[in-house]
């Protein structure tokens, strides 16, 4: 799979051209008086003159028109800019009730006042899409079938009847047309980031569709024509569409890390994420769902030209070809008749949820009814959102696996340094305490926990560590952070392959509940024998306590450093012979367990911190064994 820090764009070089530079190219300043009238009223003649005709078939030259209105979008940017939110609604909020959807039109007046990108593009999706469906109602007055395609919609001549034909040629140039902006297109199917579309297109849409509902009550009453709006899909039976779990803060917190670390998000998509899950904490479920979509056809769209080795087919394609989109990527056979390979790479599982969600005729079709404008957003359940959000979680950890595994070892370590402060005791109490600890067995396990520490550091990396402390100086956060930047690719790994990163994950896993218990244990602990709280077992539960922290600490640390070394060297375990190999497995299944153990052992209902000092000899003596005899992974790399 291609990096995604490599890929800065996903527009064409013409696309990126016209929709980023060539609406600025004119720097004229244009005065907005020439296209308002005194009553705020669209004088939709001094917009149309802006739109350029090629001689030879009188058809939109849309390079020239798109260089013409870039200055008058400009101009609307900065008049909706100088007026108050007051102003606008007084002037505009009824232009917009022919939309069926005037709240949502208001809320994009709110964005263009800030301009944060994501924002700008969110509104720019949702004004499209209550735009389309608005059109299709207006096409309704005079024809049966509306077209399903916005492009057709446009070119259609029941609106052209309606608003003239002028007025569809300025909307074909911003959205509608593969030869124009297109910025509908761009953005459902994923192809722009945030700051590839300019807020000045936004303002011009949402000022164009003020002018088409001026244009449209004089047709009515001209007409003496009623606008009848379609009602919006409902959703039956959500609970057959149950694939995932609900979705908690837990959950939540984990998939926003791995946004940041997983090879199928696109680094300059990373907004679009970050909004999307912030979209879904905040109940805007039709925010999140629209932001993600977009961003799970860029990342399949990534993983479908990598795996059926077309890379070209990444960006937007000309209008003279097909861009590659949910449709195509879903589909048994390519164009040209070969087998896809991308239901072979995301397997059974996977096509069967994207395919019940977005293409099933009998099912949601949640991206075509959203982006066309069918569903109502304010109402938007919550049920299907979690679906989507689901699957682009699990996506997200299928191509993270290593990030998964990092992410939690760098937060455990955080964690067990700080078991020491946790159980710090001011001096006067520090005496009461100290002289019912037996220190002898814990200095043991510190000892073995050197020797191994001293055999491992040929095979870390260099000026990450102080070799002064045998235990402190290297078990550090600063070293695992170095490790951590290692990027490793277990995409199509061969078997013992993912069976390792398996277990190693688990003990990893394990290792973070150990940190979580005895953070809460002690600090809990070290509050009530300040405040003098504790009965007489609880003290002496407490000592115990402290005295295993002192070798516990390094012993975990010492693990977490271990299985770090193994992942990064992890791809050695292809030269094991069979014998080797499952010797190697049953080792780390041998820690695992141990880590389970203390998982159980240090549990708030058991407290065996005694049966912990056992345990942890045990397990360093077969570390030591296996170290001695040069047969973990990081041997093998070298």
């Amino acid at each position: 799979m291609a990096l995604p820090d490599s890929i800065t764009t996903c527009l064409s070089q013409p696309v990126h051209y016209a929709i980023c530079k060539l609406g600025f190219e004119k720097k004229d300043t244009y005065d907005i008086n020439n296209i308002l009238s005194g009553n705020g009223e669209v004088c939709w003649q001094a917009v149309t003159e802006h739109v350029c005709y090629l001689e030879s078939d009188q058809s939109v030259d849309y390079i020239k028109s798109i260089r013409s209105l870039g200055p008058v979008c400009e101009s609307v940017n900065l008049y909706f800019k100088y007026l108050t939110k007051e102003q606008f609604v007084i002037q505009y909020a009824s232009w917009f009730h022919w939309t069926n959807c005037t709240e949502v039109f208001l809320e994009v007046f709110d964005v263009l006042q800030h301009t944060q990108a994501t924002e700008v593009a969110l509104a720019l999706m949702k004004l499209t899409s209550c735009l389309e469906r608005a059109l299709g109602d207006v096409y309704l007055l005079k024809g049966n079938d509306c077209p399903f395609l916005l492009r057709d919609l446009l070119a259609s001549e029941q609106l052209a009847d309606v608003f003239g034909q002028a007025v569809m040629d300025v909307l074909r140039v911003f959205i509608g047309s593969p030869h124009g902006l297109n910025l509908r297109n761009v953005l459902w199917h994923g192809f722009a980031s945030p700051q590839e579309i300019p807020a000045k297109y936004c303002a011009m849409l949402l000022f164009l569709t003020a002018g088409l509902g001026q244009l449209l009550q004089t047709y009515l009453l001209q007409t003496k024509g009623v606008l009848i709006h379609r009602p919006y899909v409902t959703f039956i039976n959500l609970e057959e569409l149950d694939a995932f779990p609900d979705l908690n803060c837990e959950i939540l917190s984990i998939a926003e890390e791995l946004i940041k670390l997983s090879s199928f998000v696109l680094k300059m998509m990373l907004p679009f994420w970050i909004t999307a899950l912030t979209a879904f904490k905040e109940n805007k479920y039709a925010d999140s769902v629209i932001l993600l979509l977009p961003q799970l056809e860029a990342g399949l769209r990534l993983l479908f030209t990598t795996t059926n080795k077309c890379p070209n087919r990444l960006l937007t394609a000309e209008s003279s070809a097909l861009y590659t989109t949910f449709d195509e990527m879903l589909a048994k056979h390519l164009d040209n008749e070969e087998v896809n390979q991308l239901p072979v790479v995301l397997e059974e599982p996977a096509m069967d949820f994207l395919w019940d969600f977005l293409n099933h005729q009998e099912g949601p079709r949640i991206r075509d009814r959203l982006s066309h404008g069918e569903i109502n957003l304010e109402t938007f359940p919550r049920e299907i959102a979690n679906q989507i959000v689901g699957f682009a979680i699990t996506v997200l950890c299928r191509y993270s696996d290593e990030a998964m595994f990092f992410l939690k070892v760098l937060k455990c370590m955080k964690g067990i340094h700080l078991w020491p402060e946790l159980a710090t005791l001011p001096e006067e109490q520090e005496q009461k305490i100290k002289g019912l600890e037996g220190n002898a067995e814990a200095n043991t396990l510190i000892l073995m926990i050197s020797e191994i520490i001293s055999q491992l550091q040929h095979y870390m990396p260099q000026n990450c560590y102080s070799s002064d402390d045998p235990i402190n100086g290297v078990l550090t956060e600063r070293l695992l952070v170095k490790l951590c930047d290692t990027r490793i690719c277990t995409l199509y790994s061969p078997r013992p392959v993912l069976e390792v990163v398996v277990v190693l994950r688990k003990i990893s896993a394990q290792c973070h509940q150990v940190s979580q218990q005895v953070i809460a244990g002690a600090g809990l602990r070290h509050t009530q024998w300040l405040n003098k709280t504790l009965r007489s077992r609880q003290r002496h539960n407490y000592r115990r306590m402290r005295n295993s922290i002192k070798f516990l600490s390094p012993v975990l640390r010492l693990i977490l450093l271990l299985i770090t070394l193994e992942l990064v060297s992890i791809h050695s375990v292809c030269k094991k012979n069979p014998f080797d190999y499952q010797q190697y497995l049953k080792f780390l299944k041998s820690v695992l367990q141990y880590t389970e153990n203390l998982v159980t052992y240090t549990s708030p209902d058991k407290n065996k911190w005694d049966e912990t000092m056992e345990l942890t000899k045990k397990t360093l003596i077969k570390i030591r064994k296996i170290s001695d005899r040069k047969l973990m992974l990081m041997h093998l790399a070298t």
